[in-house]
């Protein structure tokens, strides 16, 4: 009778053993489980940890809860400027509610891909080259509300998505290359200009400083020189500066119009004294001939009535030659 009782309570705890083993169920704690029972949402989700189900009554779904990254597959389109470009994306999601998960949705993973790949079309569609390129996150709020709307009523929240890749052809690429190094170009050159600007300022500023004070234009001469020396060249280049040229240049036109008003003046004074007659000429070169031996005196009192004759005739000019000829005779 007792060995009876013994086996039907070890048979009794068998059955108890296999029930609990087939009843019990363990939720992860990234988990939620959903519980149908006879095809019918049970109310009640189940939370991590261990839970009991009804063996052959009741089904167990386990959700998971945790963020899913999706990576968008590239989608081509045409933008609003008529330019042909490949855009990829990626979205991060998560289930809020896992029974609506369940129930709303077929897949809800593959709805919410789809999702994503339609809007994604729409938004390059709507959009310009330059918005894609330098403003993805308005264009990435745009995509998240997009596929948030619809995905609220599947029990699924999108935490963000993000534009991953922006494909363009190969001329654009070039034509984008040639704008961007013109524009590099143009603002260097205007970097340049300004910088010259700024420094004609100065030089101005300081040219007319030098010509207050001469000497200084002297003495930054000398540190240009200073300067030029410390490195130790063989060779040193003296600059001349262009005011001591000017000044050399109007030295030479100086005395070159010097030199020309002496040589009027000379002519000028040269020409009554060129001008004598051949008469006064003649004894003045007869004069500088070297006297003959003493004459005799027949001779010298006809020379001297010829030059009383000739001093008649010409004046007083010629009285110095025929004294002096008078003398050397």
């Amino acid at each position: 009778m007792i060995q009876e009782l013994l086996t039907a309570a070890a048979a009794a705890g068998a059955v108890i053993v296999v029930y609990a083993g087939a009843a019990a169920r363990v939720v992860k704690q990234y988990e939620r489980g959903v519980v149908f029972r006879f095809g019918k949402l049970v109310a009640e989700v189940r939370q991590p940890g261990i839970t009991m189900i009804l063996p052959g009554v009741d089904r167990l779904h386990k959700v998971n809860m945790q963020i899913v990254t999706m990576p968008v597959p590239a989608q081509e389109g045409i933008t609003r400027d008529n330019v042909t470009v490949r855009v990829d994306a990626v979205v991060y999601f998560k289930v809020v509610d896992a029974a609506e998960a369940l129930v709303r949705v077929e897949d809800y993973k593959f709805a919410v891909s789809q999702m994503a790949q339609t809007s994604l079309r729409s938004i390059i569609g709507k959009s310009d080259l330059d918005d894609l390129l330098s403003n993805r996150e308005k264009l990435n709020q745009g995509l998240e509300l997009m596929l948030d709307s619809p995905a609220i009523g599947w029990g699924v929240q999108i935490d963000r998505v993000e534009i991953k890749d922006v494909s363009l052809p190969e001329t654009m690429k070039r034509s984008m290359a040639r704008q961007a190094e013109a524009d590099r170009e143009r603002r260097a050159r205007l970097i340049n200009a300004d910088a010259e600007l700024q420094a004609s300022k100065k030089l101005a500023e300081a040219a007319r400083q030098m010509a207050d004070t001469p000497s200084a234009l002297q003495l930054r001469l000398l540190q240009t020189v200073m300067a030029v020396a410390a490195e130790k060249n063989s060779t040193l280049v003296l600059p001349i500066p262009v005011e001591l040229l000017r000044f050399l240049e109007r030295g030479a036109s100086e005395t070159a119009q010097a030199q020309t008003q002496a040589q009027a003046q000379a002519q000028a004074q040269a020409e009554p004294q060129a001008e004598p007659p051949a008469e006064a000429q003649a004894p003045a070169e007869q004069a500088e001939i070297p006297a003959p031996p003493p004459p005799s005196a027949a001779y010298l009192a006809g020379r001297a009535d010829a030059a009383r004759a000739i001093a008649d005739l010409t004046g007083p000019s010629v009285e110095p030659a025929a004294k002096e000829g008078e003398e050397r005779s």
